[in-house]
């Protein structure tokens, strides 16, 4: 019985030593990835080449354009035909001694002719409306960036918190099977009659909960490819994998420049300040609306009604000139111009909450990235102490001093700390890309 005690204790240690040098330890295991699964970066391409998001803010260019192109119709003519038919009745008619009875009008019309209308000069009223329309297609191209940026952000977001449920997936099933192995080991130990019916019931509560886990796992990775699938346009229950890569690199800023860096190359800022820009063109379209306008009106064709033959069709044409001055609009000027001025004075102070909000955005994530590294090294060491104290419990358990427990307590310390390593690093990853959105650094 003792020698059979003895060959089971020895499994059981060179089991959990094997599992000690696996690369749930050590190791990633993103080697065994499969090679139809996506990285980062083509995650990226899909969501900002596809998204209706990014389809839409590019739509919001093409009417810009239509805009621009309306806005330089100013320039041009206005040309229209005509043409119309009248029937008049009674027609006067004059009678005079000794000539005869004249008609004054034919009782049927005709009349046909082509018009020509023109903007001479409306003293930069057009040259404005340009300009304006312009600028708000700057906006909205500038909208386009902001989109992709904060779509490739929330890709990679999801990208990462893939990342850390598929190696935590990996860890839990390996320490799932390890703890089947222990509850084997036991329950031979209590048909052998060196153990308890406790520690067969303790081991199997461990593994209840860790199946808990497991579920749990599997549960947040589907819902996150479904989130990743939404995102880029497949269907919810198209199953795919995430390559790890944890290899990024901080942003080549000093320190001490990142905030001004960031008002530099920020959408938020860079929108705020086009939206001022938008509403100054603006108040300058509103204050050119008084301004008078010289037009020009040609119109040519053909009509009756020319003396001494009412009913022959004769050419004619018109050309006149034409001032216009606005002298009273019902106070509409003054009431657009304080709208204006207001909503130059909003988009101010959008600038500059957007400024104080990326204060605080970069001053929050560079904290995080070193609390990240502090946790790495902290952890690092953890695993280190764990695996020592592994070691320490099979000598200990060898010599009769603690129970089989203790050294699956050990055993289950070495895990946590090697997915609480994994998440550090993981999370440290996700900073770094927190901190590139928070100065304007692009994602895609």
């Amino acid at each position: 019985m003792n020698k059979q005690r003895l060959i089971l204790v020895f499994g059981f240690i060179l089991s959990i030593g094997l599992l000690c040098n696996s690369s749930v330890f050590g190791q990633t295991t993103t080697n065994n990835v499969s090679g139809d699964s996506l990285t980062l970066e083509k995650i990226i391409a899909i969501v900002v080449q596809t998204h209706p998001m990014v389809k839409e803010a590019a739509e919001s260019v093409n009417s810009a354009n239509a805009g621009i192109g309306l806005a330089k119709s100013g320039y041009f003519p206005t040309i229209d035909a005509t043409a119309s038919y009248a029937r008049i009745g009674p027609a006067d008619k004059m009678t005079f001694p000794m000539l005869g009875t004249f008609q004054l009008y034919p009782s049927d019309n005709y009349a046909a002719s082509v018009n020509v209308y023109e903007n001479i000069y409306d003293f930069g009223k057009t040259h404005r409306n340009v300009n304006f329309a312009k600028e708000v297609k700057t906006l909205n191209e500038q909208s386009i960036e902001q989109v992709k940026q904060k779509l490739a952000y929330t890709a990679t977001m999801i990208y990462y918190s893939m990342v850390y449920l598929q190696e935590a997936i990996i860890i839990n099933k390996d320490q799932l099977k390890t703890l089947q192995e222990h509850l084997d080991f036991i329950q031979k130990k209590h048909d052998a009659g060196s153990a308890t019916q406790y520690e067969i019931l303790s081991t199997q509560v461990k593994i209840s909960t860790v199946e808990s886990a497991g579920i749990d796992l599997q549960t947040s990775l589907k819902n996150q490819r479904s989130e990743l699938n939404s995102l880029m346009g497949q269907t919810e229950n198209t199953d795919f994998a995430v390559k790890e890569q944890l290899n990024v690199k901080l942003p080549d800023v000093p320190d001490d420049s990142l905030i001004s860096f960031a008002y530099k190359h920020r959408d938020e800022i860079k929108i705020a300040q086009e939206k001022t820009a938008v509403a100054e063109l603006r108040l300058k379209v509103v204050r050119a609306q008084n301004h008078p306008s010289l037009n020009l009106e040609l119109s040519g064709g053909g009509k009756n009604g020319y003396f001494p033959d009412l009913n022959a069709v004769k050419a004619n044409y018109v050309a006149a000139i034409g001032l216009n001055v606005p002298i009273f609009e019902g106070t509409r000027m003054k009431y657009n111009m304080l709208q204006t001025k207001s909503a130059i004075v909003i988009t101010n102070y959008e600038t500059e909450l957007a400024k104080r909000t990326i204060t605080a955005d970069v001053t929050e994530n560079l904290e995080n990235i070193k609390a990240s590294l502090k946790k790495i090294d902290h952890f690092n060491l953890q695993l280190t102490q764990s695996k020592q104290a592994f070691a320490l419990s099979q000598t200990n358990y060898q010599a009769g001093a603690i129970t089989n427990l203790d050294v699956l307590d050990a055993t289950t310390t070495i895990t946590e700390s090697n997915l609480l390593l994994f998440k550090s690093k993981v999370e440290y990853v996700t900073n770094v890309y927190k901190l590139k959105m928070a100065i304007g650094e692009r994602l895609y």
